[in-house]
């Protein structure tokens, strides 16, 4: 979307744009589970851990850095799971998410943005997930299930 603003200095006529914010969230699979974090921010809830791209950083980057924040894991086998874009995904923004599958090595231990950290057995999911993230995760079920 682009609107314009005039400069109060010199009249000129100023292109704002207003885009989608790029992020990551991250299925990180360990223990026979996946790891989800309780947010310590608002929206609150259960939630893949994940957050904002920052400028110069890739997307790949973003969610190793935003493992390692949110969960203390190292993460390998970084694979593109899909990309989520609905405008409505996130009650604050409209954001774009690019989402990874992982598998997680280390002890996870809460940290930044998370206030909790658990390992959910696939059929123990919590029934409310933050975000459109119950959707990422029946979406990677499903491709599981048709690759296995």
């Amino acid at each position: 979307m682009k609107s314009q603003l005039v400069c109060p200095d010199c009249g000129s006529i100023i292109s704002v744009y207003r885009n989608p914010l790029p992020t990551v969230d991250i299925i990180i699979k360990i223990q026979g589970g996946i790891v989800l974090i309780q947010r310590k921010n608002p929206p609150y809830g259960w939630a893949l851990p994940g957050g904002f791209i920052d400028y110069g950083e890739s997307a790949e980057d973003a969610a190793i850095r935003e493992a390692k924040e949110e969960t203390s894991l190292e993460i390998s086998d970084l694979k593109l799971l899909s990309v989520y874009s609905a405008p409505n995904r996130d009650p604050r923004y409209h954001t774009i998410s690019t989402v990874f599958v992982a598998t997680g090595r280390g002890a996870p231990h809460a940290g930044d943005d998370a206030a909790q950290i658990q390992v959910f057995a696939r059929e123990e999911f919590p029934a409310e997930l933050a975000f459109d993230h119950s959707k990422i995760l029946n979406d990677f079920l499903t491709a599981e299930e048709h690759s296995a």
